[in-house]
């Protein structure tokens, strides 16, 4: 019931004091509920993937209804722009996404068939994470025929935790943009968050420093940015191309290159098929291990603490194997 609704009710009530007296308790209760109502959020946004989401939560909070285009065990390069996913886009204020080409398969579509104005390419709801970030293994050259290559460079930058903060202080200013009437709030929020995350990454750093040097197998180019952190060596792929499922063939020739330069374990995202490293932790005597990739990989992984926690303990107890 509405407060109309309340109003045109007591109005309706002449028909002396009785009536009023009965009536008064329930229209009381209902003005006291309508009043208890959460306030509607001040932004609608919908992240491309998980650990945006995550990230829009810790600035946004109650500011923000957020939700994510893609869950952890779907891979982010490989999604159709369904009518659920186009209705949400539809109406949201802020679509976030990493850009760098990670889902130029599905994004433009995506935003085109919503028809919204507000979070269109190069429109204040339109934000791309990658944007602000220095990216790795930008290609000399594009040639498609090298596989799933991205010209701006690897995408997947949300693997080091001091790529989340730059992103973190850039979508503050953004949100604070898009509603100014919270621009306080947003940036209260990132600077408890900044001191929070600076925190954690000087604990994982520390953490992390039996790891530095350390040679590893990538299933797909995922990493790069969690090695150029840590220091870590990758000394090969399993896929011969990015986005190329390991043939035999090349999985043989993997596990030659690791007889003359040995690694000490092989690494896949949660959202792949792990057969190609279980062959090759078999086949090579290395520990396979899933890494989540992003917020919801793994049980461990529920946030964004919980991502790099849960990473660094799984390679971390994989090293203390050998």
């Amino acid at each position: 019931m509405n407060t109309v609704m309340i109003l045109n009710k007591l109005s309706h009530l002449r028909h002396g004091p009785g009536r009023v007296a009965r009536a008064l308790p329930a229209l009381l209760l209902s003005a006291l509920a309508l009043c208890s109502l959460p306030a509607q959020a001040a932004l609608n946004v919908l992240a491309c993937e998980p650990e945006w989401a995550a990230l829009a939560q810790e600035l946004g909070g109650k500011l923000l209804t957020v939700s994510s285009a893609t869950n952890a065990l779907q891979d982010p390069h490989q999604i159709q722009a369904k009518p659920s996913l186009i209705a949400r886009a539809r109406s949201a204020d802020l679509v976030l996404c990493t850009g760098a080409e990670l889902e130029v398969g599905w994004l433009p579509v995506l935003l085109q068939q919503s028809g919204n104005a507000r979070v269109q390419a190069g429109q204040p709801g339109n934000f791309a994470a990658a944007d602000g970030v220095r990216k790795l293994d930008v290609p000399g050259q594009l040639d498609r025929a090298q596989g799933d290559v991205h010209a701006a460079g690897n995408p997947h930058i949300q693997t080091d935790p001091r790529n989340i903060a730059v992103v973190a202080q850039a979508l503050a200013l953004r949100l604070a943009q898009l509603d100014p009437a919270h621009a306080t709030e947003y940036a209260q929020r990132q600077v408890d968050f900044n001191q929070r995350w600076q925190q954690a990454i000087n604990r994982w750093t520390v953490q992390a420093a039996p790891l530095r040097g350390v040679a590893v197998v990538s299933q797909h180019k995922a990493f790069v940015y969690l090695y150029d952190w840590l220091g870590l060596k990758e000394v090969a792929v399993l896929e011969p191309k990015p986005g190329v499922e390991p043939t035999a063939s090349h999985l043989q020739s993997v596990l030659a290159t690791l007889k003359l330069t040995p690694a000490r374990m092989v690494l896949y995202s949660a959202y792949q098929d792990a057969r190609p490293s279980e062959w090759l932790s078999k086949n090579a005597g290395i520990p396979a291990v899933k890494l989540a990739f992003t917020v919801g990989g793994t049980d461990g992984a529920k946030d964004l603490f919980g991502l790099f926690d849960d990473m660094l303990d799984r390679m971390l107890a994989a090293g203390a194997r050998r």
